[in-house]
């Protein structure tokens, strides 16, 4: 059955970028502490992990189908250049499809639709996979609407004091967690995984 999860690298006070998209070199200096390789789509991203980390991520990369990112994740890394750096294909979630870019690809697809058509487009190309989705907006409107399954934590322990929070402001909270259901410790980060648990 097909699992809807979201996972961010994230500081300890909960962001997954600094202010003004700051903050990167230390929420994934983990993916390049280790001597595992982990084959990426670009020769500009490498990923060199811990053994821990690196069974973390073949797991994760092994039962994710489809991404469901948003339009802004989209234009900081310019759509991975048409190929997500694991390979995986993804569905951007946005109001209109920008410039110079197709609708649809083997790849990648625009979904102009609400999260749900998003989330259903995803489920379409991941087959009997998981679907993954962005943090921040994303995940919680997700988290907020019933739809997550799981929630993949990379904690990585630097303070960024600001920035984008994994989740924003909900106003239905708490959100109750089951785990974790898994706890992985690599170097410089620990993976969690918890359970969403639906009401």
């Amino acid at each position: 059955m097909t699992k809807i999860t979201t996972g961010a690298s994230v500081s300890i006070d909960g962001y997954i970028s600094g202010p003004e998209e700051t903050g990167f070199e230390h929420l994934f200096a983990w993916y390049g502490n280790g001597d595992v390789n982990i084959e990426t789509t670009s020769a500009d991203v490498p990923i060199n992990v811990t053994e821990p980390s690196a069974e973390h991520m073949r797991e994760l990369i092994a039962n994710t189908g489809c991404f469901v990112v948003g339009r802004h994740l989209f234009d900081i890394t310019n759509g991975w250049g048409g190929k997500h750096t694991l390979g995986i294909p993804y569905v951007v979630l946005t109001h209109s499809v920008p410039d110079g870019w197709e609708r649809s690809t083997e790849w990648y697809e625009f979904c102009t639709g609400t999260l749900e058509d998003a989330i259903e487009a995803a489920k379409r190309r991941a087959g009997d996979k998981n679907v993954g989705l962005n943090g921040g907006t994303i995940a919680t409107q997700a988290l907020a609407a019933g739809l997550l399954d799981e929630i993949d934590v990379d904690l990585v322990p630097v303070i960024l004091g600001g920035g984008r929070p994994f989740f924003r402001s909900l106003e239905d909270g708490p959100f109750v967690l089951e785990g974790p259901i898994k706890s992985v410790q690599g170097d410089r980060v620990t993976h969690l995984r918890y359970r969403v648990v639906k009401a």
